[in-house]
């Protein structure tokens, strides 16, 4: 998959900072680049320098280096969308994880056993286990290596990819399955496997110098270091031997080699001065680079830029973001619902809209049952890149939930209730929490021996007529319509299959078809001169049809890990999609969330050290805890916390706000930079981390820095304090001078809306009852970005938000369940009646979609 990893201005800054001190950066050469100009055969960047805040355009589109027939990604250096830096990401066809053996490397000539055991089968990562029976002696990261390292005097060569990753498992299935390659890294390097949603600290850091030295990153990322964690050089995906232009990994391990046996000193320097630049460039507050204050720009300026920038660079015709691949870019979306509502005079409501549609109708959606694939290959959202992520559903459950809020369009609904269908039946632990995401690749066949992308996912024309032609009792009465031509024509479902070459440069695809939809039910049924309800019950029987005989098939692998941010993310989806009060399963949602509550705290949550944990692992037969927990990082607290809030406003259940408070005070103290502000990634004093890291920019998931700033705006509303405000503006002022500060941080961009307009507060005064119920969902049941809703259940003891001495006032009319809508502690007149709530709040929070449709 293609995934958000750094900014170019960072890069710019660090090479301005090493050039000087150095003289040359080494960089693994890409296409067309030669082996013999260096000491290590590897290419010296040509670079401008410029400063750290930089106003160019911040980032760029690159996916990982690949073979000639998927050729790289590159902008057009006029794009003035230049979004999140992205680089390509995988599936996996590795072996399923080991269950017994040693953890050290052996030989064993039985056939009864795996001929290699290295340490990572003591490990519980999916991605780690794959790799436990590589004839390579690869440690997992932490002191064991590291220290050999130092006592060997030995470069580490640190791989760094995940469970789902493809091109990781290619690498994995040429290189470190090779024996004599395996030699090589075992007798010239201490070799590391890192999962990069197990430890993203590590990722961010190292992925950081990939892209300064090779203007792109990727997975697998393949970085060495000097025993101190340095890096000295890198790349992404590397072939065995030397072809489509690029070293093969055992040219790049012996010139390092080499080098480092002759000439080690210059690798140390070059590989210290990178480090010293990340961690200056993080030690120095944004703030102090403008030295006249009054070239910042206003908060109506960056609204006014941000508008500009979304419409000019929006693909009117298939939605979402000019050009190919294309992303869901939920932080963006979220965003511009926001700016919507705060002036819809802009009307970027239809750029919403339609990306969802397009989105919706198109292969990277799963028709069949539910669920979105990571990207498209193509501008029309047709072929998808085809693992599934957690993140990306719960964050485009959220899209979908607030989009019907918006708009009550029915399609929107039925695609968020699709994406929770699939989540509970595909990615869900029997005890509540969700995992990580399933694989791109899988078998074709049983009997299949090699996984490729997409066979779980592709049907033949063949495939579609047998099975629905053999099933037609299952469509009842249908007036004569065919319903193989009605659900092929409807989902362009070819004979010769739909996928076109240039969307499939392996050839898996060839005959088959992803389903995608050009048109619409209506046009279908006038096409073939029937009713809207049956064509309806035509794709909804196909479809049922077609996922039982795909259920049937080999399915691509389960990554069970379990991580904290991710979890949080899809509470957050669940919350809002449980605020819809006319959703048929508005009670399944709101019980399935306070299920994942639930797992959380028992299982993610450290009570004697007063953390989270990162990760548990759930596979059939394993435990849920690790014996070497990984503490959470800043983006598992503020997604859960955000998702606890969430889950406060769709349950009203206290608890979850009491821990949402708690939880932030310990990210506080964790992550809290008392100097110059904003949030580390990391913790303080993290064993075997060069640098603590601040995120900086939103990607394929929101920064940490920009869900906080939510977070603590909503939490000083409903506890009464003032610190926690004064944390968000400290926040708003160390990033106020990112360029293109509302493309760059559309969250953080959507949270210094709230503190300029201020939020509006709900208080509902009377004993709990369906009247007060049905006050609360008068307003819930909207999109109201910021709301705050306070029960006050005067039948009941007092509770956490009765501690607000403003809430003193507040009585019940009449003796009546009583509704009070303030905005900056102006309140309107007591209501008693929900209809009037409805009344208020439908002319500004609801919009028709029809006038926003192309």
């Amino acid at each position: 998959m293609l995934h958000s990893v750094g900014r170019i201005p960072l890069a710019n800054y660090l090479r301005c900072c090493t050039s000087s001190s150095t003289g040359h950066l080494r960089k693994v050469p890409r296409a067309g680049g030669s082996l013999g100009s260096s000491p290590l055969g590897l290419h010296t960047p040509s670079v401008d320098c410029c400063s750290f805040s930089a106003s160019s355009p911040l980032l760029l589109h690159h996916p990982l280096p690949s073979p000639p027939a998927s050729p790289q990604h590159q902008p057009s250096p006029h794009h003035p969308l230049a979004s999140s830096t992205q680089v390509r990401s995988c599936s996996n066809h590795s072996k399923a994880p080991p269950q017994s053996g040693q953890a050290t490397m052996a030989a064993n000539s039985s056939g009864t056993e795996p001929k290699f055991t290295n340490r990572l089968k003591q490990e519980k990562s999916p991605y780690l286990l794959q790799h436990a029976h590589n004839p390579v002696e690869w440690y997992p990261w932490g002191e064991e290596a590291i220290q050999r390292a130092r006592a060997e005097n030995k470069l580490i060569f640190l791989s760094v990819g995940y469970s789902t990753c493809h091109w990781c498992h290619v690498m994995e299935k040429e290189s470190f399955e090779n024996e004599e390659v395996a030699k090589i890294m075992n007798e010239h390097f201490i070799n590391i496997k890192v999962d990069r949603e197990e430890r993203p600290d590590i990722d961010k850091l190292y992925m950081m110098f990939i892209l300064l030295i090779n203007g792109s990153g990727g997975w697998p990322m393949s970085v060495w270091l000097t025993p101190d964690l340095a890096p000295v050089t890198g790349g992404t995906y590397f072939p065995p031997n030397d072809r489509w232009g690029m070293p093969g990994f055992t040219t790049v391990l012996t010139k390092l080699a080499s080098k480092w046996s002759t000439d080690k000193d210059d690798l140390v320097t070059t590989g210290r001065s990178v480090i010293e630049a990340i961690r200056r460039n993080v030690d120095h507050k944004r703030a102090d680079e403008v030295e006249d204050a009054t070239n910042m720009e206003t908060l109506e300026a960056k609204f006014k830029q941000a508008v500009n920038m979304y419409q000019r660079n929006y693909d009117m015709v298939w939605g979402g973001s000019l050009g190919a691949p294309k992303f869901p870019e939920a932080s963006k979306l979220n965003l511009m619902f926001h700016l919507h509502v705060q002036e819809p005079k802009h009307k970027v409501l239809g750029v919403v809209l339609n990306t969802l549609d397009k989105m919706a109708a198109g292969g990277i959606h799963d028709h069949v049952f539910g669920g979105f694939a990571r990207y498209s290959v193509d501008k029309k959202w047709h072929v998808p890149h085809f693992e599934k992520m957690l993140y990306d559903q719960g964050q485009l459950l959220s899209l979908y939930a607030n989009g019907y809020r918006l708009t009550k369009k029915p399609s929107y609904l039925a695609v968020a209730d699709a994406i929770y269908r699939y989540l509970c039946k595909d990615l869900r632990h029997p005890a509540g929490g969700f995992y990580s995401g399933e694989d791109a690749d899988s078998l074709p066949t049983a009997e299949s021996e090699e996984k490729i992308e997409g066979a779980f996912y592709a049907w033949t024309y063949d495939e579609v007529k047998e099975l629905l032609g053999a099933n037609g009792e299952k469509f009842g009465e249908l007036g004569g319509v065919d319903p193989v031509a009605v659900y092929a024509a409807h989902y362009d479902v070819k004979e010769e299959g739909n996928v076109k070459p240039s969307s499939d440069p392996h050839g898996h695809l060839l005959g088959k078809n992803i389903l995608i939809v050009y048109g619409s039910v209506r046009e279908t049924a006038e096409k073939f001169n029937t009713t809207v309800e049956i064509v309806e019950r035509i794709l909804k029987t196909g479809n049922e049809l077609l996922h039982e005989v795909r259920d049937k098939r080999p399915r691509p692998h389960l990554d069970t890990k379990i991580l904290c941010a991710w979890n949080g993310l899809v509470l957050s989806g669940l919350s809002q999609l449980a605020c819809v009060k006319d959703a048929p399963g508005r009670s399944e949602y709101l019980a399935t969330a306070e299920e994942l509550v639930k797992f959380i705290r028992a299982n993610l949550y450290d009570v004697q050290a007063r953390k989270l944990l990162r990760s548990c692992y759930g596979g059939a037969e394993e435990s849920l805890a690790s014996e070497r927990p990984i503490y959470g990082f800043i983006d598992d607290y503020a997604f859960l916390i955000k998702g606890l809030i969430d889950y406060y406003v769709a349950s009203l259940d206290e608890h979850a706000l009491h821990w949402a408070k708690e939880l932030q005070d310990i990210q506080d103290e964790l992550f809290w930079d008392t100097k110059h502000g904003a949030y580390f990634y990391s913790e303080a004093n993290s064993p075997n981390v060069a640098v603590r890291l601040k995120e900086d920019h939103d990607g394929a998931e929101p920064c940490g820095n920009s869900v906080a700033a939510h977070n603590l705006l909503l939490l000083s509303d409903y506890f009464e304090e003032e610190r926690l405000k004064e944390k968000a503006r400290t926040l708003f002022d160390y990033f106020a001078h990112t360029a293109h500060f509302g493309y760059v941080l559309p969250e953080m961009m959507s949270a210094a809306l709230l503190e300029e307009q201020g939020r509006n507060t709900l208080i509902v005064v009377g004993p709990e009852s369906p009247e007060a119920t049905a006050l609360v969902d008068g307003v819930r049941e909207f999109y109201i970005p910021g709301m705050i809703i306070v029960q006050l259940k005067i039948d009941q003891p007092a509770h956490i938000v009765r501690r607000r001495k403003s809430l003193d006032n507040f009585k019940m009319v009449k003796n009546m369940p009583t509704a009070y809508i303030c905005h900056n502690k102006v309140c309107h007149l007591p209501v008693t009646e929900p209809e009037r709530l409805t009344e208020e709040f439908q002319p500004r929070y609801t919009f028709d979609y029809q006038e926003y449709e192309n």
